[in-house]
């Protein structure tokens, strides 16, 4: 692949990790706005984009789309929230450790080369937002107190959250199975993120 093609690749790969970067923040808002279920308390499904990116696309992808699709979950559980700027900074991070994540593991098992990957995606997609969990945790029970002055949450509280997470998660599991099963859905993730392969002397057409 010479410069260009390589150049190609990189505004592509830029492109779509920015727009699931948006449909992150869209996917948010949806949620959001027809999920609450309690103050303070709603679904949260944006993390779909992120878990495509790092899945589809690898860790720097997956990290890079999970810092922009958790600006909107950021300023309403940050500012606009009791969270303050922490909310708008811990946020963020907690998406993107997602991302990486799913990145490291679909590169460590070769996700793209395997037969059957929709068999795959529930379990994977738990097994990678495992150390966004544990952020989430420490988020709650250190980083709020020690920046916000307000008193840790009690674990009942904190229960509540993390089991509407898991569900949330086993949810975009079946989602992200189904994806990548769907092979118009896969093509076009390729087009975007394969380097197009150099045609052999016996594949050249004459």
């Amino acid at each position: 692949m010479d410069n260009r093609e390589e150049t190609t690749l990189n505004v592509k790969k830029l492109g779509l990790v920015i727009m699931m970067g948006a449909l992150g923040n869209v996917l948010f808002a949806i949620s959001y706005l027809t999920g609450q279920i309690a103050p303070g308390v709603a679904l949260d499904f944006s993390l779909i984009a992120v878990l495509i990116a790092g899945f589809f696309a690898g860790p720097t992808a997956g990290l890079s789309t999970g810092l922009i699709a958790g600006i909107g979950p950021g300023i309403m559980f940050g500012p606009a929230g009791s969270g303050g700027i922490l909310g708008l900074v811990g946020l963020p991070i907690g998406k993107a450790l997602t991302g990486l994540t799913a990145g490291l593991i679909a590169k460590g098992i070769k996700l793209d080369q395997r037969r059957h990957p929709s068999l795959m995606g529930t379990p994977l997609t738990l097994l990678a937002y495992v150390p966004e969990a544990i952020f989430t945790y420490v988020y709650f029970t250190v980083l709020l107190p020690l920046f916000t002055q307000s008193p840790a949450l009690n674990f009942a509280i904190i229960s509540t959250i993390m089991i509407k997470a898991v569900v949330e998660v086993i949810i975009m599991g079946f989602i992200i199975s189904a994806l990548m099963g769907n092979k118009g859905f896969n093509d076009f993730i390729r087009a975007f993120f394969c380097k197009p392969q150099p045609m052999t002397p016996a594949a050249t057409p004459k």
